[in-house]
């Protein structure tokens, strides 16, 4: 097998869709943690409050969909909310072998205090892009793209 050239390295580097999204999906992060600290709260777990906030307790496939994760790694993220009383899980009453977890007051107090600190980063971060709304209209189309590679 011939060796790769260190041009295709940086071709690789300079053009992968890949490693541009996973490094700004983490300089984002990191940008939202130092934000949310003074609350205990990271941003992944701002999100996962702010999709439990509906007038209805939703199920956990509804809510792994939305946060594009799994059953098993949003039923770990719930344990840390419901140990602090910001999330209760029940049982769901149509089907006993499902789970809907919802908001706690104490929760949506902390979603409250959480918001105006989301909208200031919002704002900081719309004001340095250059077109943020085709962003995010790019984003969610990239998120359509599914788990599943184009054949």
């Amino acid at each position: 097998m011939a060796a790769l050239s260190p041009e295709t390295t940086l071709h690789v580097r300079d053009h992968c869709l890949c490693l541009h999204a996973q490094r700004a999906a983490r300089a984002l992060a990191r940008r939202f943690d130092d934000a949310f600290r003074p609350l205990e709260l990271t941003n992944g777990q701002f999100s996962l409050l702010m999709s439990l906030n509906r007038a209805e307790a939703p199920g956990l496939g509804s809510v792994a969909a939305l946060l594009a994760m799994d059953r098993t790694t949003l039923t770990a993220a719930l344990k840390p909310l419901e140990r602090r009383g910001l999330v209760k899980v029940a049982v769901d009453e149509k089907d006993r072998r499902g789970r809907r977890p919802a908001l706690t007051a104490k929760g949506r107090r902390l979603l409250t205090r959480a918001l105006p600190i989301w909208v200031h980063m919002h704002a900081d971060l719309d004001a340095q892009l250059a077109d943020a709304d085709r962003l995010r209209s790019d984003l969610r189309g990239m998120a359509r793209f599914g788990a599943t590679p184009h054949e």
